[in-house]
C-alpha cells in the first residue's frame, strides 16, 4: 500500500509550512507530512522553505537574521492559495505539540558545516523532548547535512532528497547510511525503485499531484507519495 505525506502541510490548499496547513492535512486523514527547517538566529528550528523571508512574508532579509520571537509574528500567506486569517511561521516545536502525526520528513537544506550541525542536533534534541524520535526522519540533498546527522546524530534516521540522476542516488543513499530516499517522481523508473527497496530503503517519490500519475506510481510500488494534494491523493489511492 502507498503511504501518503502532506507536502509542507497541504500545500495546495493552505498557505505552505503554517499551523493551518499541517491542520487541513490531518483533516483529510493523511498522517504523514514532509517540512522544511531553517535555524532562527536564536538557534530555534523554524518551519518554512526558503532561507529569504521574501516569498512568503514579503518581508526582506534571512530566516538566520532574526529571532523566533519575531518570526512567529510574520504572515507567510503570501503566493499562496488564499487563506482568511494571517498564517505565521511556526516553530518545530509548536507543531510537534499540536499536531499528531505517525511520521515526520524533516527536510534540512543546504548548510555550512557549523551550521548543519546546529541544526541536526536541535532537532535530536527536540525530538527525544517530545518522545518522537522512531517518528522522525531528517532528509537533505546536502552532503554536509547528511555527513553531520551521520557523525553526531547517528540515532536519527535520515533520507537523501535526490532531484538529479547525473549522481548514482541509491549510490550516495547507501554511503550516507540512509533509511530513505526522496526522489523527484521524474526519476523514479521501476527499475530504480525496485534496486532501492532491494537495498532497504523507503522510497518517497515528489512532488505528485495529479490523479494519473498518483495511480501509475502506487502501481509502480511506490513506498509512499508525497502531495500538495492530500486530500486528493487520499481519495485516488487511499488513505494510508
Amino acid at each position: 500500500m502507498t503511504l501518503i505525506y502532506g507536502h509542507r502541510g497541504a500545500k495546495g490548499e493552505c498557505p505552505e509550512n503554517t499551523l493551518a496547513s499541517f491542520r487541513q492535512c490531518l483533516s483529510h486523514g493523511v498522517k504523514r507530512c514532509e517540512l522544511d527547517l531553517h535555524l532562527s538566529r536564536d538557534g530555534e528550528l523554524m518551519v518554512i522553505h526558503d532561507p529569504s523571508l521574501k516569498r512568503t512574508t514579503g518581508r526582506r532579509g534571512k530566516v538566520a537574521e532574526h529571532d523566533s520571537e519575531e518570526l512567529v509574528t510574520y504572515d507567510a500567506r503570501l503566493g499562496g492559495p488564499g487563506w482568511h486569517q494571517p498564517c505565521p511561521i511556526p516553530r518545530l516545536a509548536t507543531l510537534f505539540e499540536h499536531c499528531d502525526f505517525e511520521h515526520w520528513q524533516l527536510e534540512v537544506k543546504s548548510a555550512s558545516r557549523v551550521r548543519a550541525a546546529r541544526t541536526v542536533l536541535a532537532i535530536q534534541e527536540l525530538a527525544e523532548r517530545h518522545d518522537l524520535m522512531d517518528k522522525v526522519t531528517v532528509t537533505s540533498s546536502s552532503r554536509e547535512v547528511l555527513r553531520a546527522l551521520n557523525r553526531l546524530t547517528p540515532k536519527l534516521s535520515r533520507g537523501l532528497v535526490a532531484e538529479y540522476a547525473w549522481l548514482d542516488p541509491l549510490k550516495v543513499a547507501k554511503h550516507h547510511g540512509c533509511d530513505l530516499l526522496a526522489l523527484n517522481w521524474t526519476l523514479c523508473t521501476p527499475e530504480r525503485l525496485l534496486r532501492a527497496q532491494k537495498e532497504g530503503l523507503h522510497v518517497s517519490v515528489w512532488t505528485v499531484n495529479e490523479p494519473a500519475l498518483m495511480r501509475r506510481l502506487a502501481d509502480f510500488g511506490v513506498d509512499s507519495i508525497i502531495t500538495d494534494f492530500p486530500g486528493l491523493a487520499s481519495t485516488t489511492v487511499g488513505i494510508s
